[in-house]
């Protein structure tokens, strides 16, 4: 399953058309339109990252972050901050509260979704120097090395980051565009056919450990990496 973003916004138009760009992005969007309400939610989802309206009714989302960041069990979420306030001593003050990111209203939903991207990315739980192990392969980040059944496989550099996102992300279904950005970043251009090319190479680099049948091709949504 792909993030949950938590909006808590309470202008019902803004809230929607923040969950339609969310979903349109691959994400699934979950809504609160008050602290109280934004609380439920947490409890019941567990989101992977909040959008947080600075005005809200009752407690400002300014109050709601510091409240996320005390508790030991959100201290980890994290936030960016959404408000019409432009000026620097706002932003200082929303970053102090223990929001992630700052982005002042109106913004074009592109710009969010890589500011979401971007957050989301430095809050991976998978310690990039730590071993990954799925379907009998072995990866080795720091040592940048894979190995099957104990056997060498060689790789360049894009298809390690390949494997290295499938395996810290199995069973999930992922486009060609959301591949580019995981893997290749939101600054490099490319085409999302580049993405099907280091699929091939990928595979045929695990095709005589009989591992190649792991990267899955999805019709009509991407790939995934599965043991089933």
């Amino acid at each position: 399953m792909n993030a949950k973003i938590l909006i808590v916004e309470d202008e019902p138009v803004i809230q929607e058309l923040l969950a339609f760009n969310v979903t349109q992005a691959g994400f699934q969007a979950l809504r609160a339109e008050d602290a109280d309400s934004a609380w439920q939610q947490i409890r019941n989802n567990a989101p992977d990252l909040i959008l947080l309206d600075w005005m809200l009714p009752n407690t400002s989302g300014v109050i709601l972050a510091k409240q996320l960041r005390s508790d030991t069990a959100t201290r980890d979420i994290p936030i960016i901050m959404l408000t019409a306030r432009g000026e620097e001593r706002d932003k200082v003050l929303g970053l102090e509260s223990g929001a992630d990111d700052y982005i002042t209203k109106p913004f074009s939903p592109r710009e969010l979704m890589a500011r979401i991207r971007a957050v989301l990315r430095r809050h991976v739980p998978q310690r990039q120097d730590e071993v990954v192990a799925a379907g009998g392969l072995e990866l080795l980040p720091a040592a940048h090395r894979v190995t099957a059944k104990g056997a060498a496989i060689e790789l360049g550099p894009t298809e390690f980051r390949l494997l290295h996102f499938f395996m810290t992300h199995a069973e999930r279904v992922y486009s060609r565009t959301q591949l580019l950005d995981q893997v290749w970043g939101t600054q490099v251009f490319v085409e999302e056919r580049t993405v099907d090319v280091h699929i091939r190479r990928l595979r045929a680099a695990l095709e005589p450990a009989g591992m190649d049948s792991l990267i899955q091709t999805v019709r009509g949504s991407g790939y995934r990496f599965s043991v089933n």
